[in-house]
């Protein structure tokens, strides 16, 4: 199932059986270095992968977690809040970081039109007020943006980098490729957030990290076995040598390995086997044909939202609101209904 298709031959939407026919098609997990804290040269390369990708046949496209312009790998060596030269990197990645919509989701826009491509990608998002987050773009195969994930919780050092998400982009896309949903990193670990996904009926699940080893990896395999998905999973490739000669804190990172971030993508079947992968030490693009008709097949036996569910013992209730730090009423009446 691994096999490519021609070059220029585009994956079938369709499935062989007769009835309601679900998608068939091939996904491609992108393995690669960012051009490290370089928004445009990053998004450039970026636009290659999805061209190359799209010429193998893939309608599903993921990079890695926050790939433009590229994972903190430095906050493992530096967490004091009052050092300038880890402030001076912060606005630096704050500058190189994505408005969302802005001129980066254009470009990407523009780039899976072209294609004909689905887009999940993991960005660094800012805000006018100055914070980041660890964010998944969402883009549509017409260019346009369906939407996004901030990452609910970073993780330990990660929370001198990004502030908290909230549960209005904990979502589920409805597709031609079918229903498309993604986490983040340790967000695998989190079983609500898992949960709130299957509940939406996600059946192709992209999943980001900066590196995954085996204990990520079977954290990727338990989401799909237990939300009996697919999940395509996505990694950083980053070694030293990548770094900008004018990194300012390449001097606290002296004792790190060469190779800071080395891969683990792959690509993961509903009954938790690997279609691809994992694959380490490298850039690459892995791919694999899925059918989504194996989503429902392997839910005979385990549907945790549905007959394997107690609702009536166990229910899950979701805030999807926005937190915002502030409320603006126009009127006493909004004021009165929390508007």
């Amino acid at each position: 199932m691994t096999h490519l298709k021609k070059r220029g031959e585009k994956a079938s939407l369709h499935s062989p059986v007769t009835g309601e026919a679900l998608p068939r098609y091939k996904v491609a997990a992108v393995q690669a270095a960012p051009a490290f804290l370089d928004k445009e040269s990053t998004v450039d390369k970026a636009c290659q992968l999805i061209e190359e990708a799209a010429s193998q046949g893939a309608a599903l496209v993921v990079f890695p977690e926050t790939w433009v312009p590229g994972y903190p790998v430095w906050t493992n060596a530096v967490s004091r809040w009052n050092y300038p030269p880890a402030k001076k990197v912060y606005g630096r990645l704050y500058k190189n970081a994505v408005d969302i919509p802005g001129p980066v989701t254009e470009r990407l826009g523009k780039a899976t039109r072209k294609a004909g491509v689905f887009l999940a990608m993991g960005v660094h998002e800012r805000t006018q007020s100055g914070t980041l987050y660890n964010t998944i773009l969402f883009i549509g195969r017409d260019g346009q943006l369906l939407g996004k994930h901030r990452k609910l919780v970073p993780t330990y050092h990660e929370r001198m980098v990004w502030a908290h998400g909230d549960a209005s982009t904990l979502n589920v896309f409805d597709t031609e490729i079918g229903r498309l949903g993604g986490l983040v990193c340790w967000e695998h670990w989190m079983p609500l957030a898992r949960y709130a996904l299957y509940t939406q009926g996600e059946q192709v699940h992209v999943s980001l990290w900066p590196t995954a080893g085996e204990t990520h990896l079977l954290a990727c395999r338990h989401m799909a076995f237990e939300g009996r998905l697919f999940v395509i999973v996505s990694c950083n490739y980053l070694t030293k040598a990548m770094l900008p000669a004018d990194f300012e804190l390449m001097n606290e990172m002296e004792s790190f390995p060469e190779v800071l971030s080395k891969g683990g993508s792959a690509i993961i079947s509903p009954d938790a086997t690997y279609l691809a992968g994992p694959v380490y030490d490298h850039e690459t693009i892995l791919y694999a044909d899925i059918e989504l008709e194996q989503t429902i097949e392997e839910k005979q036996a385990l549907d945790v939202v549905g007959h394997y569910a107690r609702p009536e013992v166990f229910t899950l209730h979701i805030n999807r609101r926005e937190m915002n730090p502030a409320a603006f009423y126009e009127s006493q009446e909004d004021n009165d209904q929390g508007k």
